[in-house]
């Protein structure tokens, strides 16, 4: 049995957190009267909840699916290719056959009339359990509540086409661990686990109660998991090794300031190149990758020189950067937030920055495009029902800068390629964001041809007439 003690026995099976806010601060005191216990038995509710069958649930296991009659777009080609037909097996796609074969004898057929099929989406910035849980709702502090807005909202996002996110954020452990094992209906999650910031960072939500830290006690935002606060190197490795030993697939070190964070502007910087170098080793130690949420030239350039794979945001970069960048072949995750529509309400000094961001998003696609950059894409949408269906808008907003094939190749294959950099901490061996025999089996079927009208993403419900994820089948309206 592990032991950690009581200071940190917390940290098994812990959590992280999304971007931050002052509410999350109060959200973190209330949740704190909760014992342990409780919290993950609301966990453990919610996933029963899960449980309920709905209509999109997925149905059980069929051993053996064939999709016919499709025109195929792959994840990585520019054009439809058509007359083909897919023939899963268990949760791998076995064949993907344009010689009009006859099925195998125990083989489901599914007759998709030449409409399109692709893989299933890949959001690369999600925040599983915040992203639909409005701030006011957090701050009640009733997990229970937050869990089961989260299980609903899981499914919603897995309606919309996305059967892959990448979690930078949220306490997900136990939630990723329902989907996984079929509790309830969701996608496939990549977590990070808590965001490791310096004091004073982006992700420092203590209370000027809480300053100093008493005796080394950790800060309830600590102890929820909402944060992880390293103000020295053995800290800071100590911190990043707590995230992977919990499952995290990759690290999220908080280089800069943030939009939602009260008292960290934009423009500053946190760790050091030195601190940084050293979480990345430890990464390295153990087989995958940091990314560094950054916004800022100078704060980009010092997570570039200490060796960092992937940055976030970086939205205020500027052409010098983006040349370092682009020559080092590091990733850049980041967003197209083009209005006010594209996020929650903010107030006082977040709605300020979230205008810097605003500003920065052309100019940052133009440096992409410009220096080749390697590029992903994600949405970031956090505490707003309201804005996450627009997840499939913040995809078209790519069209902007790319072609439709460019834009849901990023969406498909590119952002795989981004995940596939956890190496052997990936939760899920096996290729995705690809349609070809050995991958896994997450597929999409479109009633339209979304090469020609890419909009046709901004409305799910209607247009995806078949998802299927691991091979299962959650909606099928054929």
């Amino acid at each position: 049995m592990l032991r950690l003690g009581r200071k940190y026995q917390h940290l098994v099976h812990g959590a992280g957190c999304a971007c931050f806010s002052p509410v999350l601060q109060q959200a973190s005191r209330r949740l704190d009267a909760f014992s342990r216990r409780h919290f993950l038995a609301a966990a453990g509710a919610a996933a029963v909840a899960g449980m309920v069958p709905g209509p999109s649930f997925a149905q059980g296991p069929v051993s053996k699916v064939l999709l016919s009659k499709v025109r195929l777009f792959d994840g990585k080609s520019h054009t439809l290719r058509p007359g083909v037909q897919v023939l899963i097996e268990g949760n791998r796609i076995a064949s993907v056959d344009a010689t009009n074969s006859a099925p195998p004898s125990d083989a489901t057929v599914i007759d998709c009339g030449d409409r399109v099929l692709m893989p299933g989406m890949i959001d690369a910035h999600w925040h599983t359990l915040y992203a639909a849980v409005p701030l006011a709702v957090i701050a009640t502090g009733d997990p229970g509540f937050v869990f089961s807005a989260s299980t609903a909202e899981a499914e919603r996002t897995l309606m919309r086409g996305f059967t892959t996110v990448r979690d930078l954020g949220s306490p997900v452990f136990s939630f990723k661990q329902a989907i996984d094992s079929g509790v309830i209906p969701g996608p496939r999650i990549f977590p990070s686990g808590a965001v490791i910031t310096t004091s004073g960072g982006h992700g420092d939500l203590r209370m000027p109660s809480e300053i100093p830290p008493d005796s080394g006690r950790l800060s309830v935002s600590e102890l929820v998991g909402a944060a992880a606060i390293a103000d020295s190197i053995g800290d800071l490795k100590q911190r990043v090794r707590e995230q992977l030993l919990q499952g995290a697939s990759q690290v999220k070190i908080v280089g800069g300031g943030g939009v939602s964070s009260p008292r960290s502007p934009l423009d500053m910087s946190t760790f050091s190149e030195e601190e940084l170098r050293a979480a990345i080793d430890v990464a390295r130690d153990w087989n995958t990758y940091v990314t560094v949420h950054a916004y800022a030239p100078n704060t980009v350039q010092r997570a570039i020189a200490a060796g960092a794979a992937c940055i976030e945001h970086a939205h205020l970069m500027d052409e010098e950067t983006a040349r370092i960048m682009a020559d080092k072949g590091v990733w850049l995750s980041t967003q197209p937030f083009l209005s006010t529509e594209d996020v929650a309400q903010q107030t006082g000094p977040a709605a300020e920055r979230m205008h810097q961001v605003f500003a920065g998003t052309p100019k940052i696609y133009d440096l992409i495009r410009q220096h080749g950059i390697k590029a992903a894409w994600g949405s970031d949408i956090l505490f707003s029902p309201e804005v996450t269906p627009r997840q499939g808008i913040m995809l078209t907003h790519l069209s902007n800068w790319y072609t439709n094939a460019e834009t849901l190749r990023m969406a498909t294959s590119v952002n795989a390629e981004l995940l596939a950099l956890s190496n052997l901490r990936t939760p899920y061996p096996g290729k995705l964001g690809v349609i070809e025999e050995g991958a896994l089996a997450d597929m999409l079927v479109l009633d339209g041809d979304p090469l020609e009208d890419i909009r046709l993403m901004e409305d799910p419900g209607k247009n995806l007439v078949v998802i299927m994820k691991d091979g299962r089948i959650h909606k099928n309206t054929l």
